[in-house]
């Protein structure tokens, strides 16, 4: 009930969520996928959560985690912390709260210490999903915005269309073959024709500053 509270919770927040119940799907899925973050319940079946962790640092993986668990002894968060974890937050805690320290590893993952996003007079709040272009405010769909946000955070890069949909889509969602099309058409209307830059045959990315 507690997980699933949280993936909606954080689905509502804009955040694409994956779920496994058991650590060895979990190591397995961690070998073959490409996540931005793991939140880490300790109190996992067939295998402690800890030695999950530590399994995934000795072979050498940065990925953010998050520990989210009832144990909250003091020699708890240090041994979790001391594992490799990034952060330990104890349940029972306030879906915001859980929100703001994945947006700040997040953050801290992509070498960023302000939360502000702007790029060519386009500003986003990932905290708030507001977005203001030149004062006012652009109202965007979910898909939209963490769409924008995920071009905002890696201004000079270019995404292919598979990126985007990961990003876009947890497991069991369908995507239809024309979703980011859509989307990007979504961006350029409300945005700008030239916003966004389609990179032929690779995939897109933002106009850069002049």
């Amino acid at each position: 009930m507690i997980g699933a509270a949280i993936r909606a919770g954080l689905k509502r927040d804009g955040f694409t969520i994956d779920w496994v119940h058991e650590a060895e799907n979990a190591e397995a899925v961690l070998r073959t996928e490409p996540f931005e973050l793991l939140l880490l319940d300790l109190g996992l079946p067939g295998k402690d959560g800890l030695k999950l962790l530590k399994t995934l640092r000795a072979r050498g993986s940065n990925l953010p985690v998050l520990i989210i668990t009832a144990r909250d002894a003091i020699a708890d968060r240090v041994a979790g912390l001391d594992a490799g974890a990034d952060d330990y937050l104890i349940k029972p805690f306030d879906l915001d709260e859980l929100a703001a320290r994945i947006r700040a590893l997040l953050r801290r993952r992509a070498g960023r210490g302000d939360p502000h996003l702007e790029h060519l007079g386009v500003a986003l709040e990932p905290a708030t999903h507001r977005v203001m272009q030149d004062g006012a405010e652009v109202a965007l769909s979910p898909r939209e915005f963490a769409l924008l946000q995920l071009l905002m955070e890696r201004p000079g890069a270019i995404l292919s269309r598979a990126q985007i949909e990961e990003r876009l889509y947890g497991w069991g969602e369908e995507v239809e073959s024309n979703a980011v099309e859509v989307h990007i058409h979504g961006l350029r209307r409300k945005l700008g024709a030239q916003f966004i830059l389609t990179v032929r045959g690779v995939g897109y990315r933002l106009r850069p500053q002049a």
